[in-house]
């Protein structure tokens, strides 16, 4: 459930739409004046509701149903989610580096040869030039490859079709096998870890794609509340130096990498909705078996340019 440390008119607001409620019958339930919800949701964050108030807030978020819930955190950090500098639609649109690619049309960015600060100790690391995907293989992406090769879907499709509200959530529900075998198709290749990593934190180590904050906001992990996939075009404040998106939080990500040779199992990165933010960071470590598949696992693919 998401957290709110002081409510505001905003705050509140946000819970009376997630709620479908009118302004009326949301008062009658927080027994306040029905002229007071339009006067709070007006001031918005310049009005820092009373105690009582305050607690009465508490009380109602907290009996919320779960969809309810999962509403009101997706509304609480839309706006910190789509606060962005220009340099993301730069990078998109004009920069010379992103390219799409024919085999499955998916926007790419390069990902320059040098050096970065690599690992937890930033220790120097030399990286031959590659592309990335901008966004994780979404469900829609994942369904032409089914459509086109006949590769089992993933089992929380309904009657193995893409579920239309979910069309730009990343895929879920994939091992290593299946990633590799979608990325075969592409033309690609999973990343390795390395690549993640430099494509995650760019060639000055960051601690986050963003910077070295640990803002939660800008990334669908565990503290935002959501408790499930968000598109993958959400979070624009959290993207990367390469202009690449979702590289923390939403779901874990397949890599090339194996753990230990002829061990089985793969590097994962990047964290999901289920993780906490201390888990996000790109540098840190987590595997799994080529056969594991979960509802917070999925993917992207490499390239060379």
């Amino acid at each position: 459930m998401a957290a709110v440390v002081k409510w505001t008119g905003r705050e509140a607001g946000l819970l009376r739409v997630a709620m479908r409620m009118s302004g009326k019958a949301f008062a009658e339930m927080l027994g306040v004046n029905s002229r007071q919800i339009p006067r709070w949701e007006g001031r918005g964050e310049t009005i820092e509701l009373s105690l009582p108030n305050q607690r009465s807030l508490d009380t109602v978020l907290a009996w919320c149903p779960r969809d309810v819930q999962q509403r009101f955190a997706a509304l609480l950090t839309e706006r910190a989610a789509a606060e962005h500098d220009a340099r993301v639609e730069e990078l998109l649109r004009t920069h010379p580096g992103t390219r799409r690619r024919l085999a499955d049309g998916k926007l790419m960015a390069l990902v320059e040869e040098g050096v970065y600060l690599c690992g937890p100790d930033n220790r120097s690391l030399w990286l031959d030039a590659f592309l990335i995907d901008v966004y994780p293989t979404t469900n829609a992406d994942y369904e032409r490859f089914v459509n086109a090769t006949s590769h089992r879907p993933p089992q929380h499709w309904p009657q193995g079709r893409c579920p239309a509200g979910l069309a730009i959530h990343p895929v879920v529900w994939v091992t290593w096998h299946d990633a590799s075998a979608y990325a075969h198709w592409a033309g690609k290749t999973l990343p390795t870890a390395r690549q993640w990593e430099k494509a995650a934190r760019g060639p000055r180590g960051r601690t986050y794609p963003w910077g070295d904050e640990p803002t939660a906001a800008k990334a669908n992990v565990a503290e935002t509340g959501i408790d499930a996939t968000t598109p993958v075009t959400r979070y624009q404040s959290g993207v990367s130096p390469y202009g690449v998106f979702d590289m923390c939080g939403n779901v874990w990500e397949w890599c090339s990498s194996e753990e230990e040779p002829r061990s089985g199992r793969y590097a994962l990165k990047g964290s999901a909705f289920t993780s906490p933010l201390e888990r996000a960071a790109p540098h840190l470590h987590n595997a799994a078996s080529a056969s594991m598949k979960d509802n917070d696992t999925g993917f992207r693919c490499a390239a060379q340019p």
